[in-house]
């Protein structure tokens, strides 16, 4: 070498100097400040130059020796050894116009006005943070076992009482498998159902991470508009009359928040019960209904067995928690035990003791009640800010949608607001059928804090005079 080799040795750590010269020469060496064949002074020069004794440079070259990274020879000294050479591996950003893109620009965050996250600051999370330290505890002081598959019985039992208080919905602890999220629960009932290149009617507009879900799954996409009534079930029977599965958001569509109607949910049932087709209930925003009392669950009114209620906590405690569950007709049951003991197990047993802990000590009914005032408070201060530069505005479920021009680019006003920490919602992303696409934004309410609300809206709008 024509230079000395840099080593910074620190003689108070407990580390080995023999340990620190072999890791700084092997960094140096993948990082490619030494390249293949460089000349590594002597052990005995090295170790002159770090002040060190000479048996310890010795024991580290000897190591990157029987790690092959260097080479000694008597004739030619010791040697960077000769490797293939590799590129160096970097995350790639993901493809433009790509799920996974879209993906990311809709779950990044946290934000002004994005959906599908709650209000933190409604949530108890000392409290539920203690029950959770404790859940860990308990797991962790059990015997080691596998978990029940389909998730622990304590909080079956208390989503069971939950669905027949709130949700209308009479149904066993052993009908309900817990999930991670609703995700988790729609791939659990995909397995299960095997409808591989059947037909789905899927909601027009409609969540399109579902849509993509069941693209992936390799079903038949069939889109059904909505409206004021929900989905259009006479459409979707001239149109598809020989779908296998309908997914279908009946409590408050997403994202326009209409509620299935009476009609429309016996008509639906009706025709799965005769033509044997499966209806995949998505409890989007649970009861979290701002106004009045949220309708009973479509599963409800179910007596042939042929809706799959799934719901989630996302909602209304948190994402991060990853946790959900799936209330299976009485005759699927043991198939759905089945593909989650093999495919899909429940997550871990802490988080759902915990859970289940938190809806037991009634803090979960608490948390809703309090949460959907903070919310509805939000929500009007909200409505009042977008009424004074918009009209058409309207509160659906959890977001005010805000019509734009036909043609405007609701995209890339979503991408300008993110660089204001805004995180509107594009409505286009939502639709299936190119024909009948509209633009607009959906502003989350959750996270719609009243302080910010006003100068949050202004920056928004100055960003749609500028595009449209």
């Amino acid at each position: 070498m024509t230079k000395p080799l840099r080593l910074e040795l620190d003689r108070s750590a407990k580390t080995p100097l023999a340990e620190q010269i072999g890791k700084g020469i092997r960094a140096a060496i993948e990082s490619g400040v030494l390249a293949p064949g460089a000349r590594l002074p002597s052990w005995q020069d090295l170790a002159a130059q770090l002040g060190v004794a000479r048996g310890t440079v010795r024991s580290a070259y000897e190591k990157l020796s029987s790690a092959q990274l260097i080479v000694a020879s008597r004739a030619t000294g010791t040697h960077v050894a000769d490797r293939p050479s590799f590129p160096v591996r970097k995350d790639k950003a993901p493809a433009p116009g790509s799920f996974m893109e879209m993906y990311q620009e809709l779950t990044a965050g946290p934000a002004i006005f994005q959906m599908g996250v709650p209000a933190q600051e409604t949530f108890p999370a000392t409290l539920f943070a203690r029950m959770r330290a404790q859940a860990v505890r308990v797991e962790m002081s059990a015997p080691a076992i596998y978990p029940d598959p389909g998730g622990e019985l304590d909080l079956r039992r208390e989503i069971a009482a939950y669905l027949a208080l709130a949700r209308g919905l009479d149904c066993a602890p052993s009908q309900i498998i817990i999930t991670s999220g609703f995700s988790g629960g729609l791939g659990l009932a995909l397995r299960v159902l095997g409808l591989e290149q059947k037909k789905v009617w899927v909601e027009d507009p409609g969540f399109p991470f579902t849509r993509h879900g069941l693209a992936l799954a390799r079903l038949s996409i069939a889109p059904i508009p909505v409206d004021a009534d929900g989905i259009d079930v006479d459409y979707g029977l001239k149109h598809a009359p020989d779908a296998a599965l309908v997914v279908v958001t009946p409590g408050q569509q997403a994202p326009l928040g209409s509620t299935l109607s009476l009609a429309r949910r016996s008509r639906l049932l009706d025709w799965a019960a005769r033509s044997k087709a499966w209806v995949i209930e998505d409890d989007y925003l649970s009861e979290l209904q701002l106004k009045g009392r949220a309708t009973p669950a479509l599963a409800s009114l179910d007596r042939a067995g042929r809706v799959i209620h799934i719901g989630s906590f996302s909602k209304t405690v948190t994402p991060a928690l990853r946790l959900g569950f799936v209330v299976a007709p009485a005759a699927l049951a043991s198939r759905f035990a089945e593909a989650a003991a093999c495919l899909a197990p429940a997550p871990g047993p802490a988080v759902q003791l915990a859970t289940a802990d938190f809806m037991r000590e009634g803090h979960y009914l608490r948390h809703l009640r309090r949460t959907k005032r903070v919310y509805a408070a939000q929500g009007d201060a909200l409505l009042k800010q977008l009424r004074a530069r918009a009209a058409n505005v309207a509160i659906a479920g959890l977001a005010a949608v805000l019509p734009l021009p036909d043609g405007a680019p609701d995209l890339a006003i979503a991408r300008q607001a993110a660089s204001l920490g805004l995180a509107p919602t594009p409505l286009s992303l939502w639709y299936a059928s190119a024909a009948s696409v509209r633009a607009g934004l959906l502003l989350g309410v959750a996270t719609s804090p009243q302080k910010r609300i006003e100068e949050s809206c202004a920056q928004l709008f100055g960003i749609i005079d500028r595009l449209t």
